[in-house]
């Protein structure tokens, strides 16, 4: 394996796509290529996130999406790692973590306060991942949602 991390711009939207809708299928979503292709252009185009690529040669393999978020009480901006994913065929190869590195050497090289993610309960396998890499689980504060 030959793994390289890159920026996304809009010329890997058609290569980013299909990885998106697999991740959104995963977490239960019904498959969704216009929407995905529709979505991503809107937060690329705009700035509105960042998006790493991981290639196997000239394969891309899998992703992690970034958004820039703030927060009040320390005035300062940081990342909210949103999406990360791996190819089912892809993993265990060490792609995850080196997404994980890219997205915390990007943190520092734009100066942000922190990263932080949320993942499902049951997505211990990625939990494993997070906690290995010196994420924390946090342990002080709920999150509650409002759906509208």
């Amino acid at each position: 394996m030959s793994l390289s991390i890159t920026h996304a711009t809009m010329n890997d939207l058609d290569t980013l796509v299909p990885l998106f809708d697999a991740y959104r299928q995963f977490y239960e979503q019904p498959s969704d290529p216009g929407g995905a292709q529709k979505y991503l252009h809107e937060r690329l185009v705009d700035g509105e996130a960042v998006v790493f690529l991981a290639w196997d040669e000239q394969e891309a393999v899998g992703f992690t999406l970034l958004y820039p978020t703030y927060t009040s009480v320390s005035m300062r901006f940081f990342w909210v790692l949103n999406d990360l994913y791996v190819k089912p065929e892809a993993r265990k190869q060490g792609i995850g973590r080196a997404l994980l590195e890219r997205a915390k050497a990007h943190g520092r090289e734009t100066g942000a306060q922190r990263l932080q993610l949320r993942t499902a309960i049951t997505n211990t396998t990625a939990q494993k991942v997070y906690e290995a890499h010196g994420w924390q689980r946090d342990t002080v504060f709920y999150t509650y949602t409002l759906t509208l």
